[in-house]
């Protein structure tokens, strides 16, 4: 089978996590678009292994955790039967994110259903990626309550910031969220700080990654049509964040500031990692 070369790849790859297109990608590098998505898979493949190896043994403190919305082929309501029989993964999937409040790092992520099976897949996820005491914050959605509880027991300060936001009578004119008119603090468990019952951070990641990455941004038809891509997508591009761009306010990565790593990645160390698991399969 033919290869692209490290140059190729990396002009590739450096597209994709612009926001661009696949098919964009095509007309600026000249690459076919099969080989695009192939490229895709295999690299988010590579970045999704390095990331559970190196994110353990965390010292993270507080934890803020939010879902982001998306769907694969189309949307739930638009799912017929003819479309569930040709793709199971069509409809509705969400994000799940964990962020370290401090850091800024991506713990753990996953995607999936917004019940109370996923959220148990992934607290249980984030506590075995951190080495201490942690403080949580989470929305109102009711499922992390249990999960919560079931992945951390008494080892853990949890509160749930719940925002209400106001009615609108031009809601169906507009497109920015509602105004939020207030907000209620709970606390579930221990002694979270006041001062860091926050989902601030995290939503503002969900901002980031629907500017960032073409399958979320709103409004277009930059969709996922299967769920292998839109995994891999997800997995590039949040190894990006962790690993590569500079977070403005920290001035280094996050994976920098989080202890993981003492230096810069580029997108040459994407290709390195794709490379490195090429052999391993070979071998």
């Amino acid at each position: 089978m033919n290869r692209l070369n490290a140059a190729k790849r990396t002009s590739v790859i450096s597209c994709l996590l612009e926001g661009c297109s696949i098919r964009s990608t095509v007309r600026m590098t000249g690459v076919s678009k099969k080989a695009v998505m192939r490229l895709l898979c295999e690299a988010g493949t590579a970045c999704a292994e390095y990331s559970d190896r190196v994110l353990r043994n965390l010292s993270s403190k507080r934890l803020q955790l939010d879902e982001m919305w998306g769907f694969i082929g189309c949307k739930q309501r638009n799912v017929t039967p003819e479309i569930a029989a040709k793709n199971p993964h069509a409809g509705d999937i969400w994000l799940w994110s964990g962020l370290d409040g401090d850091s800024k790092l991506i713990v753990s992520w996953r995607l999936g259903a917004r019940d109370l099976a996923t959220a148990y897949d992934f607290t249980h996820d984030l506590a075995e990626r951190v080495s201490r005491r942690i403080q949580i914050t989470t929305d109102g959605l009711r499922v992390y309550l249990e999960a919560v509880e079931s992945a951390f027991y008494e080892d853990v300060d949890y509160a749930v910031l719940q925002k209400i936001y106001g009615s609108d009578q031009q809601a169906e004119k507009r497109y920015s969220p509602a105004k939020i008119v207030s907000s209620t603090l709970e606390v579930i468990k221990g002694t979270p700080d006041p001062k860091h019952i926050s989902t601030s951070y995290v939503e503002r990641l969900n901002w980031s990654t629907r500017t960032s990455m073409r399958r979320y941004t709103r409004l277009s038809n930059g969709f996922s049509r299967k769920l292998e891509n839109h995994e891999a997508a997800v997995a590039l591009n949040y190894f990006a964040y962790n690993f590569i761009k500079i977070h403005r306010t920290l001035r280094v990565t996050p994976a920098m500031a989080a202890g993981v790593v003492d230096r810069l990645f580029d997108v040459a160390d994407i290709v390195r990692l794709l490379e490195e698991s090429e052999s391993k399969k070979a071998a």
